[in-house]
């Protein structure tokens, strides 16, 4: 307990609260964080069969090579995020957000819009490897993105097949990706996600006393890890097995069990 108590400091001294998150935060809504192609494998065993590991599916090729195949298992992840409800950590990230002179500011490597359908607003999350809930020309045709609110995927789970008819760009018609960073990637349209880094670090200049809250992010991928030390302030690293930081407090913790710890120190009602 003693470093919740440190952590709840740092968040108590605090005028704004930058949350960092990785996979691992969605672990307790039930969602995959793909750690491994051992993880990766187990949530979809038809491309465990087929020897297909997490980078080859996450890659521009994969479109261009099986289209289907590739929708079959973006378009699950999709209706599988769309149908998942935010655990209660989210809520408590918001609440000690609520409390600062400045808010909360989110910078997330995750795709799912989890944070959105936890209430936190729009214009205060950045997505640095962009979204699944936009779609985006697989050309690309032009530096625009849309909702991929119309989009319906019907998915053949036995064989992670699109059954559906697939997207299509309504500018020229060329097939339609996720609006996603993926693997050996030189077509991703970044223009949403950079509009919103810079949000980001505009809010980031008004805030004095800057508390960083880190949840979920592994070193396989430091992308989030990297933006959490580059403040240059001690942070809070929640992780359960690679929590250790260099300036700050490490909880050995999932996500949700770190957030509750921390609400019932400070004394936090989300119910």
């Amino acid at each position: 307990m003693e470093n919740v108590v440190r952590a709840c400091t740092l968040v108590d001294n605090a005028d704004g609260l930058l949350i960092a998150a990785g996979a691992g935060i969605g672990v307790d809504s039930g969602l995959p964080d793909f750690r491994g192609n051992a993880g990766f494998w187990k949530a979809y065993p038809p491309l465990a069969e087929r020897g297909l590991p997490f980078r080859e599916m996450a890659n521009p090729a994969s479109f261009a090579r099986d289209p289907r195949l590739a929708w079959g298992f973006y378009g699950h992840r999709l209706d599988l995020y769309r149908r998942t409800r935010p655990h209660a950590g989210f809520a408590i990230l918001r609440a000690l957000g609520e409390r600062m002179r400045h808010g909360s500011f989110v910078f997330t490597s995750n795709v799912d819009g989890q944070f959105q359908r936890a209430g936190f607003a729009p214009d205060r999350i950045a997505e640095c490897h962009g979204t699944i809930h936009h779609l985006q020309c697989s050309r690309p045709c032009r530096d625009t993105t849309w909702p991929a609110d119309g989009f319906a995927p019907e998915v053949d789970l036995a064989r992670c097949t699109l059954l559906s008819p697939l997207p299509g760009c309504p500018h020229c018609g060329a097939l339609a990706r996720p609006n996603i960073l993926m693997f050996n990637d030189m077509a991703w349209v970044d223009v949403p996600s950079d509009a919103q880094l810079m949000r980001l670090e505009r809010w980031r200049t008004g805030v004095e006393r800057l508390a960083v809250i880190e949840l979920g992010a592994g070193t396989d991928l430091p992308s989030v890890r990297r933006f959490t030390e580059s403040h240059g302030v001690p942070a809070i690293r929640i992780n359960p097995r690679e929590h250790r930081i260099v300036r700050g407090v490490g909880l050995a913790m999932g996500a949700l069990a770190a957030m509750q710890a921390i609400a019932q120190e400070m004394s936090i009602d989300v119910s």
